[in-house]
């Protein structure tokens, strides 16, 4: 068994299969803990290798026990198995959506402010401020449409009943 992290280091795809035959036994939990540590040090010196023995233990433990394990031991790497719902793969999924929804509002704000600026509407720090950190994408939308027809920047948060609560608590206390 390969409980030790050198041991494991040297011969790394049979301490592997080592972890997949122990998987249920006592020892299953060490057998980890070691590949863990030898795949860590492995990352600075090859980390193709490294990733790809990450996310094939995830993959083949499943949902066992020592799945569990080996879950609670990830980290945050891209997967070779995409479409498994591996940890590493969910927490990279999770972060392009976030930063595909961050870049999309940001170019609708910088929209909103070019056409206010094409037009010739003065935009106080407040206005620029609520319009650059919201991130409603339909209000933003909406903001876009009212761009190119207001006479103040403020009118932008006028109320709109196709968006609920669009604009009520910043445009009201501006009217």
């Amino acid at each position: 068994m390969y409980t030790d992290v050198r041991t494991a280091a040297k011969n790394l795809p049979l301490a592997v299969l080592s972890a997949l035959a122990h998987a249920r036994s006592r020892d299953g939990d060490a057998i980890l803990e070691a590949i863990s540590s030898a795949l860590q040090e492995l990352l600075e010196t090859d980390p193709a290798t490294a990733k790809y023995f990450f996310d094939f233990l995830e993959v083949t433990l499943g949902k066992t026990p020592a799945g569990e394990k080996w879950k609670a031991i990830m980290s945050t790497f891209v997967s070779y198995f995409p479409g498994r719902g591996t940890v590493r793969e969910t927490a990279y999924l999770e972060g392009k959506a976030d930063g595909e929804a961050t870049g999309e509002a940001k170019g609708e704000a910088k929209g909103i402010l070019l056409v206010l600026e094409v037009r010739g509407i003065p935009v106080s720090e407040s206005v620029r401020e609520r319009i650059t950190t919201c991130t409603d994408l339909d209000r933003m939308d909406a903001w876009l449409e009212r761009s190119r027809t207001v006479e103040r920047a403020e009118d932008l948060f006028a109320e709109d009943p196709d968006l609920p609560g669009a604009g009520s608590e910043v445009g009201d206390r501006l009217r």
